[in-house]
C-alpha cells in the first residue's frame, strides 16, 4: 500500500513571463497614441491674468494662438525686452497679423473655417494699447471669433 502522507500547502504558479512583453509594448503603443506633442515652442513669457467670466472652449482643434509678452532670457538679446507678439513658430508684428489669419484659414477645411477662433495669449504686463492693435488687425482680416485666454478668478 501506498503511504500518504498530510496535506502539503499548494504553491501559486509563478507569473508568467512569457506576454510580459506583449503587455509593455501595448501599453507603449497606449501611451504613444493618447500623446499629443505642442505644436509650436514659446519663445515669449505669458501669466495670463484672472477673469471673472471664464469658460471652457469647446473644440481646441479650431483655436488659433497669438501669443504676447516679453521674450524668455535666451530670446531678450535676439528679440529684445519689450513685449512680442508670437504667431506659431515666429515672433512677428502686428501688420503680420492679417497673413497669418489667412495662413490658417487655409490649413483648415472649408466646412471649419467659419468657426476658427483666435485666442489671444496675453500676459499681464502688456499694454492693452498692443491688444487693441492686435484687435483692429483681426478684424480688418475678418477674424471676428476672439477669446481671451485668463486663470479663473474669484467673482467679486
Amino acid at each position: 500500500m501506498a503511504r500518504f502522507t498530510g496535506k502539503k500547502a499548494k504553491e501559486t504558479p509563478g507569473l508568467n513571463m512569457g506576454s510580459m512583453s506583449d503587455i509593455i509594448f501595448m501599453l507603449l503603443f497606449f501611451f504613444m497614441v493618447i500623446t499629443t506633442m505642442r505644436e509650436s515652442s514659446l519663445y515669449v513669457k505669458i501669466q495670463v491674468p484672472q477673469g471673472t467670466e471664464t469658460s471652457k472652449l469647446e473644440k481646441k482643434s479650431l483655436v488659433s494662438y497669438i501669443n504676447i509678452g516679453v521674450p524668455m532670457d535666451q530670446y531678450q538679446s535676439k528679440y529684445g525686452k519689450e513685449p512680442r507678439i508670437q504667431l506659431n513658430d515666429m515672433i512677428a508684428d502686428v501688420s503680420d497679423i492679417s497673413q497669418w489669419v489667412e495662413l490658417e484659414r487655409a490649413d483648415r477645411s472649408p466646412a471649419d473655417r467659419q468657426y476658427i477662433t483666435t485666442a489671444i495669449k496675453a500676459d499681464m504686463v502688456v499694454k492693452m494699447g498692443l491688444v487693441s492693435d492686435i484687435k483692429q488687425e483681426l478684424r480688418q482680416a475678418g477674424a471676428f471669433r476672439i477669446f481671451y485666454n485668463a486663470r479663473k478668478g474669484e467673482r467679486k
